[in-house]
Formats: structure tokens, C-alpha cells, sequence
């Protein structure tokens, strides 16, 4: 199968709605979503949803895709910093070697609150991170589950922290494609992605699949996995979105979305 049928998506449950049941014409590449950047970048596949800070970094390469993105509710409940002691209090952190845009936020977080903390990087592993430090970011479906066996431990919910501190929504993850991809691929496949999700929200049957089929891959309830896609985090990019999309994008590298938008 040729590259420009292959669709690159996150290996967390936040795409499923997006990918359940896509369809045989579609090869899916599953990765966690630092290394989708480099599959985007070598042609492994036509689009990705890749973390916003990698975006960042290649937006003279890439186009963003319009309508669909991984963004967190007030809450995302997927990106969680666990420690032994208050953040003020934390003389380290550990941080993930799987997501670039969590640790850029924490970076900013922990710049915004005046605090200055050794920073890590490891493997995301819950156990070993905080053997070594007071404190470890876990993302994704291992921060949701770390969240039910260590509720004590959750320290901050940095989707809701940059909401509070903003008022916008955080965007995790965007869409891309590759700015000299074949227009016409990159077109299919968006509106196809769109399409299902479009599917999952107003379709019962298969929102109650796609949910059953989260449930079992990660080993949490149904109303846990139904909870997570009704108030935690959403695949639609909206006005409000974008515009916590372009603060980040601002803030945190000085750039802006401007003309980098499929059309």
C-alpha cells in the first residue's frame, strides 16, 4: 500500500473516535505521537495527528488539517502530573519521552508560577519516574489509568490549569499533512476522518462500540471511557479551540497558524 493511504494516528484511545471502523481503503500507522512527527516527515503516511510543539517546529513543512485535532475540555484528564509533595514544594520532575507538547506546557506552567525544578527526562513509567523524582508527568491512556490506582498521587490536570490560567481549551495534538503531499490525498483523508467522527457523535451504536472497544484495550469501565469522551477530551477543533491553539502557538514559540491552514 502506498504511503498516501496510510493514515498516521495516536496509539492513545483519545483518537479512537476518529479511527474505529475507518475502512478497508485505509492502512492506519499507530505510534505515540512524538514519533508520528517523524512517520509525517519521511512519508510513512499521508496525515498524522502530531503533538502541537512538533508542529511548531516543522510548521514550515507542514499544512494543518481543518476541524479536527486532540484537544482537552476544561479538563483533559489524560495529562497528569503525580507526585509525593505539592508542585511548589517538588525539587524535580520527571518527564516523558513520548509527548512534546505536555512537557512544553509544563515548562510554561512551571514558568508562569515562578518555580524552577530539576526537569528529567525518562521512559513513562509512573513507578520508576517517581523513584527518582517528587514529581512525574504521564500522559495518555497510562495517565488515566495511574489516575484510578494512585488518585492520592494526582497532583495537577494541565489541561485544566492552562484553561484556568487562559480560558481556552488546550490543544494537545493537530492534524498535519505534509505542505508538498498530493492536495487531493490530504482532502480525501481529512474528510473521511471528519466523517467519522462526525459518526461518533451523533450516531449511538457506534459511539457505544467505539467506547466498548476503549474500554477493553485500556482495561478501565465503560462509564470511566464514556466519561473521558464526554467532558475530557474531544477530536473537533472549534472557534475556541483555535484560539487556545494560537495563544500556545504564540506564547510558548512566537509563531502563529496564519496561512498554514489546508484549503
Amino acid at each position: 500500500m502506498s504511503w498516501e493511504e496510510v493514515l498516521g494516528r495516536v496509539s492513545f484511545i483519545n483518537c479512537d473516535p476518529v479511527f474505529h471502523g475507518i475502512g478497508e481503503k485505509w492502512n492506519v500507522l499507530a505510534a505515540p505521537p512524538s514519533w508520528l512527527t517523524g512517520h509525517l516527515l519521511r512519508r510513512d503516511c499521508i496525515t498524522a495527528p502530531i503533538p502541537t510543539a512538533d508542529f511548531a517546529l516543522h510548521h514550515d513543512k507542514l499544512v494543518l488539517l481543518p476541524k479536527i485535532g486532540i484537544v482537552g475540555r476544561e479538563k483533559v484528564g489524560s495529562v497528569l502530573l503525580f507526585g509525593n509533595r505539592e508542585i511548589d514544594s517538588m525539587r524535580d520532575i520527571a518527564l516523558p519521552s513520548d509527548s512534546s507538547t505536555s512537557r512544553m506546557l509544563m515548562h510554561w506552567i512551571l514558568e508562569n508560577r515562578k518555580l524552577d525544578p530539576r526537569l528529567v527526562e525518562m521512559g513513562p513509567d509512573i513507578d520508576s519516574m517517581l523513584e527518582r523524582c517528587d514529581g512525574a508527568l504521564i500522559i495518555g491512556d497510562r495517565a488515566i489509568s495511574a489516575s484510578l490506582q494512585y488518585p492520592e498521587l494526582v497532583k495537577m490536570d494541565l489541561g485544566r490549569e492552562w484553561s484556568k490560567l487562559t480560558g481556552f481549551p488546550m490543544v494537545f495534538g493537530v492534524f498535519a499533512a505534509r505542505k508538498d503531499s498530493p492536495i487531493d490525498k490530504v482532502n480525501e483523508a481529512c474528510e473521511v476522518m471528519i466523517a467519522q467522527y462526525d459518526q461518533f457523535l451523533s450516531d449511538p451504536d457506534v459511539r457505544k462500540s467505539v467506547i466498548a472497544s476503549a474500554s477493553k484495550k485500556v482495561g478501565l469501565s465503560i462509564k470511566r471511557i464514556e466519561r473521558y469522551f464526554e467532558y475530557e477530551v474531544s477530536n473537533m477543533l472549534e472557534d475556541e479551540s483555535i484560539s487556545g491553539l494560537n495563544l500556545f502557538l504564540d506564547r510558548v514559540y512566537g509563531i502563529s497558524t496564519e496561512g498554514s491552514w489546508l484549503t
